[in-house]
């Protein structure tokens, strides 16, 4: 497994292109990769995000792979072309640190979702609405579909100070973009803060193949980092 990251440039239209569109961005992250390449396999996928930097410091992507990938388009299209500079780093090493018990600062973008087991709308809606994916779109929500998930990817949210749980909810949109033909909405979150590892088996598996749905989007890819790494950031 690998994991890489990459500067956009968002003064060039092409960036401004990719950033706007997941679909567009998405296409972009799979031709960083041969066809002939592993997209998915027991170890792990490919998953990617943006992280926009503070202080609008610029855009990083992100991407976790089981193969190296090469980002000379997306650095024509949308990086500096005269810099060709991003950094792939072998994911093994971290993978091995993890064990139970470790207490780790974690960020992650995800798509809370929930299968809707009833209608609750005011009027009744001819095509129905159960079994259908909806998104959370609370605070509260959206931070109890995580905590809800955590024992089952290998950790647990840590509380604060006051007793609550130590995340930060934030970069919360309703997102659309054209697939071909069709809309695609999708309700997005970046959950920050602190996590402890309850099972290392599990948590590293969470790390290779993400969380929740909507992963080839630009959601579910959870990263980590020690307090001292973080503050570099």
């Amino acid at each position: 497994m690998f994991i890489s990251r990459i500067p956009l440039n968002k003064a060039r239209y092409g960036a401004r292109q990719l950033i706007g569109s997941p679909y567009k961005l998405h296409a972009a992250v799979e031709c960083s990769f041969p066809p002939d390449a592993v997209r998915k396999n027991d170890e792990g996928r490919i998953l990617w995000r943006l992280d926009a930097l503070t202080n609008d410091k610029g855009v990083w992507l992100y991407v976790v792979s089981p193969e190296k990938p090469d980002f000379t388009h997306i650095v024509e299209q949308a990086g500096w072309p005269m810099h060709e500079e991003w950094e792939t780093k072998n994911y093994a090493p971290l993978l091995e640190r993890i064990a139970k018990g470790q207490q780790w600062h974690f960020r992650l973008r995800a798509n809370p979702v929930r299968k809707a087991s009833e209608d609750r709308g005011r009027r009744h809606r001819a095509e129905g609405i159960v079994g259908k994916i909806q998104g959370h779109v609370t605070v509260d929500q959206q931070m109890q579909w995580l905590i809800d998930r955590s024992a089952s990817h290998g950790f647990r949210i840590l509380d604060n100070e006051a007793g609550q749980p130590d995340v930060i909810v934030k970069e919360r949109h309703k997102e659309q973009f054209k697939r071909g033909n069709a809309i695609v909405t999708l309700a997005t979150a970046v959950f920050e803060g602190h996590l402890e590892v309850t099972d290392a088996d599990l948590f590293r598996g969470t790390l290779c193949h993400g969380v929740g749905r909507a992963k080839g989007f630009g959601c579910g890819l959870l990263t980590v980092a020690s307090e001292t790494e973080n503050r570099a950031e």
